[in-house]
């Protein structure tokens, strides 16, 4: 069977730690702002727990995963 390809964990945390470390501090003061970041850092942690569960359920169904770094080529975490 052919591997799953999913995103590399690495994207997730990439993201989140841009988001917490810069954009937070950048929007520090415009509770408007700040509060849609909030909310984009819980959705990428929701993002980042349903692949762990997705991967979770692929081991226990023994298929294979792909971990991907970009779209046009295949990479292994």
């Amino acid at each position: 069977m052919e591997p799953i390809p999913l995103p590399s964990h690495i994207h997730y945390e990439l993201l989140l730690q841009l988001l917490e470390r810069q954009t937070m501090h950048a929007v520090n003061g415009k509770s408007d702002v700040q509060e849609q970041v909030q909310q984009l850092i819980i959705t990428l942690r929701k993002a980042l727990a349903q692949q762990k569960h997705l991967e979770e359920t692929c081991a226990r169904l023994q298929l294979p995963v792909d971990y991907r770094w970009s779209l046009e080529q295949a990479g292994r975490e």
